[in-house]
């Protein structure tokens, strides 16, 4: 095959058998398996959840040191599982790696779904949520081990997502935007019947201006996440459309040039921040919605960095809980 011969390369090898062969997974990715080490199937597709590894750790240290709500604890060990059995599916190609990788994203999103649909319920509301999800999680991985289709699992990950990020939108919006609330004087009037403290007009105004300024920035991280998420997916289908031609690509360029065209790999980086975004959303969200705003702010120091919720020390004040791009 004749190379493009406008930069040094690395010829490819070919694929071939490795520590782990023979594959018993239902699906095998666009990259060629045991090219580098034959201790990894699939390098790229391996190496590329360290992303999810390293921002499943600051998750589970954020939560820790300010104070978060547990279910955010546990979602992200859950992010830190997708990440890890995405990493020994890829490394394996075996089939129960395959399904430790697929069946927590599931498990995840059933957690994230709780976390959304439960808040200030009753607790008899919250254990019919629980007790559902959880039927729900079990019936998906009772069928899809049976069925083996790996479009089952897209399609029900695809919908379950979907529900719980147009949820959460509406929880925002009606939280957050002045014009979905009563009035200044609906509301005066409706605190003092129930006995409650009822802040000055400055200070309701204040907290409109504040409330706004917070929408324009979840909007921001919502818009940010989603282009994430669906140009990851459009770059994974054409990584599956155009297979045949971007692995001639990729013999052409050699290495390293052709690791840039494993679209697999570009999916998991920008998932893995879509994903980390949601999971930060949802934080800010929950504070939102216990009225501790000015407890709280996001810091976002670039837009190519990693956005992190932090309580404010003693002393402090938050008058635009908002990102902070330097």
């Amino acid at each position: 095959m004749e190379h493009w011969p406008h930069f040094p390369f690395i010829p490819y090898p070919p694929s071939k058998a490795g520590y782990w062969s023979p594959v018993t997974s239902t699906l095998n990715w666009c990259e060629e398996d045991y090219y580098a080490t034959p201790y990894s199937a699939e390098i790229v597709n391996s190496l590329t959840n360290v992303l999810f590894l390293g921002l499943g750790v600051k998750g589970v240290l954020n939560v820790r040191k300010h104070g978060h709500d547990s279910v955010f604890l546990v979602a992200f060990l859950g992010y830190l599982l997708v990440g890890t059995g995405s990493f020994l599916f890829h490394s394996t190609l075996k089939y129960p790696m395959q399904l430790v990788d697929e069946l927590s994203m599931i498990y995840t999103t059933c957690l994230m779904c709780y976390a959304s649909f439960s808040y200030s319920r009753s607790s008899a509301v919250k254990k019919f949520l629980a007790v559902s999800l959880t039927g729900l999680a079990v019936f998906i991985t009772l069928y899809y081990h049976y069925l083996q289709d790996p479009v089952f699992h897209q399609n029900a990950y695809a919908l379950l997502t979907t529900v719980v990020v147009f949820r959460s939108m509406y929880t925002m919006e009606v939280a957050l935007r002045p014009r979905w609330r009563k009035s200044l004087e609906e509301d005066r009037l409706l605190k003092q019947k129930q006995g409650l403290p009822v802040p000055s007009k400055e200070r309701q105004e204040f907290e409109n201006v504040r409330d706004m300024k917070t929408l324009k920035t979840m909007w921001f991280m919502v818009v940010y996440g989603l282009s994430m998420f669906l140009g990851g997916f459009a770059i994974w289908s054409l990584d599956n459309f155009f297979c045949s031609t971007l692995r001639e690509w990729r013999q052409r360029v050699g290495l390293p040039w052709g690791i840039f065209l494993e679209g697999h790999g570009w999916w998991h980086l920008m998932t893995g921040m879509g994903a980390y975004l949601y999971i930060i959303w949802g934080i800010w969200l929950r504070h939102v919605l216990n009225k501790e705003q000015d407890e709280y702010i996001l810091v976002w120091p670039h837009m190519w960095s990693f956005p992190e919720v932090v309580r404010l020390s003693p002393g402090q004040q938050s008058d635009a809980p908002s990102k902070k791009f330097t």
